[in-house]
């Protein structure tokens, strides 16, 4: 009906908004976390002149755009992560209304908690326990609501984190070193809690399809790419398994 289909556009654009203010927050953390500054003390500064960014440089993808990526007093860049993050919080608010009735909110929880997650490991290759964990018992408490899920997310756990712990495995006695880092099993564990042993599969199919794409990708503009080339599995995986969840 067109009054439903006009309700749940507005819907669909207050998370979308809701979601750019998180991704904007989610970008600030992925830069300051890292380097050990406090996430919600201080005022948010350029990075090259130490000047205070003003309140309305602040708004969400309407300011970095405006900016041009570039800080108002120095010119110095504005890395494009913040737009990315932004974007990317949006989108997760505006698409999640397209998740199967009833699970809207949990996609959107989903999808942000990954959003941060990808954001650290392309960043730093980081992918923090706690907030993998946070996935993990976010994805329990959805299957304890859920009739018939906690057997599916206990085979998609046990998939997800045996996979790759059984890649690394092999690698590190193949290799005599490490290949992966000790936060990709625990992730696909998380994921695998969300989206089901089927659904593990798909992730790591996409996410591997998502890791050739950019090694070509560098390749085409010269980079070195081989055995010793390291990639962000996480962000691949963090970015398959949100589509994968929301189809259902």
């Amino acid at each position: 009906m067109p009054i439903l289909d006009a309700m749940g556009g507005l819907a669909a654009g207050f998370t979308a908004i809701v979601g750019a203010i998180v991704g904007s927050f989610f970008g600030t953390v992925a830069v300051r976390l890292p380097a050990g500054r406090s996430i919600a003390g201080g005022a948010s500064a350029c990075d090259h002149c130490g000047r205070r960014v003003r309140p309305w440089h602040l708004v969400p993808l309407v300011s970095w755009l405006a900016l041009r990526g570039r800080c108002p007093d120095c010119g110095g860049r504005i890395g494009s992560g913040q737009l990315l993050a932004e974007a990317g919080g949006a989108l997760v608010g505006g698409l999640a209304w397209l998740a199967p009735s009833g699970l809207e909110l949990a996609a959107m929880a989903l999808g942000w908690q990954l959003l941060l997650l990808a954001l650290l490991d392309a960043r730093c290759l980081w992918l923090p326990w706690r907030l993998t964990a946070l996935v993990a018992a976010t994805g329990l408490a959805l299957a304890a609501m859920r009739d018939g899920w906690l057997v599916s997310a206990a085979l998609g756990a046990a998939l997800g984190y045996g996979m790759l712990a059984l890649v690394a495995l092999g690698y590190r006695r193949l290799r005599g070193r490490e290949g992966m880092g000790g936060g990709d099993p625990l992730l696909l564990g998380a994921i695998g809690i969300w989206v089901g042993p089927q659904g593990v599969v798909m992730v790591m199919l996409v996410a591997a399809l998502l890791g050739l794409g950019v090694a070509a990708i560098m390749a085409m503009r010269g980079g070195q790419v081989g055995a010793g080339s390291v990639l962000p599995l996480g962000t691949f995986m963090a970015l398959a398994a949100w589509p994968v969840f929301l189809l259902g």
